[in-house]
């Protein structure tokens, strides 16, 4: 069931078109990834869909409606954007215990312990937020906009401006999320790493169009063809194994990186190129299919559409 459509949504403001023709379809339980570089489009796609800018073509609903004209779906969304909403001179229960209030949260004082619990921050549940780190505040709003219990979360660069520690903490947040509570998540970013560590779904946005949008696995298996990987004993084998395979006429392209040979195959069989490293001295260790990392797919993407501007 999709729980959150977008159907040729268009915004301009006044003669800048800053999204064109976008259509995505996110299926309850799903993390879905809005990926793009700054200025994409991605915030004010997001923001259309929670209701705060008016498109200027197409529709963008959640649960079939529009947030904008529907105010008891609200309560059915949570919402962290750039900016925590937090309070800072009150502590991390305070400042729960306030939004629980605002959306009248049944049994809200047994919820807020167990969301403190759920972001690791209950022995520190009655310090003033000012004395908080990044990434606690950052949980913090994790837990805010949870406190309510919603069936969708809005996440705009959750992890931007945190240390990697931080960022880890956020993701596996985000991953128990969908996967024990069953929310789904539509997640902004930029950072690809980021984005194939925890989403199902990708959509790839640039200069306002998508430029591709599938499962994750579906974009990772397609390409030019089948590839094969060989990760061999040594940077001088990768050498050697690259300059055989290119005169081989039995492969179309070889790279290297580090002690990994990628292969992209013509049709002949493996057995075949396992063999000639093998005659050739070159010592591999393992070999399987190989897959395209959503790097790949970014950098391809970008490339087909012109180059990142």
């Amino acid at each position: 069931m999709s729980v959150i459509e977008i159907e040729h949504l268009g915004k301009s403001f006044g003669r800048l078109a800053v999204l064109e023709d976008i259509s995505i379809e996110v299926e309850r339980g799903e993390v879905f990834g809005f990926l793009g570089p700054n200025g994409a489009g991605k915030t004010t796609t997001i923001r259309i869909l929670l209701g705060l800018l008016e498109p200027t073509s197409g529709s963008a609903l959640v649960f079939g409606k529009r947030l904008g004209k529907d105010d008891a779906l609200r309560r059915r969304i949570g919402v962290l954007l750039e900016h925590d909403a937090l309070y800072k001179r009150m502590s991390a229960y305070a400042n729960l215990d306030y939004y629980a209030r605002l959306y009248d949260v049944e049994n809200r004082h047994e919820k807020i312990e167990r969301l403190l619990h759920f972001v690791d921050l209950f022995d520190r549940k009655d310090e003033p937020i000012a004395r908080y780190s990044t990434g606690m505040r950052r949980k913090l709003a994790i837990a805010r906009a949870l406190v309510h219990e919603p069936e969708i979360l809005f996440m705009d660069e959750p992890t931007s401006g945190l240390d990697p520690e931080a960022q880890t903490m956020i993701r596996d947040l985000i991953i128990e999320l969908s996967g024990d509570k069953k929310i789904t998540v539509f997640f902004n970013s930029h950072n690809l790493y980021e984005v194939q560590r925890i989403c199902s779904k990708v959509a790839i946005l640039r200069e306002g169009r998508i430029k591709a949008c599938d499962y994750l696995q579906n974009l990772r298996d397609g390409g030019d063809g089948p590839k094969l990987e060989v990760t061999v004993s040594g940077a001088d084998d990768a050498l050697r194994a690259r300059e055989l395979l290119r005169n081989s006429g039995l492969v179309e392209a070889v790279e290297i990186e580090e002690t990994k040979v990628s292969i992209s195959l013509n049709g002949r069989g493996n057995p075949e190129i396992i063999e000639l490293l093998a005659r050739s001295g070159v010592r591999s260790e393992e070999a399987g299919r190989g897959t395209r990392s959503l790097e790949d797919i970014y950098l391809e993407t970008m490339e087909t559409t012109g180059g990142e501007q």
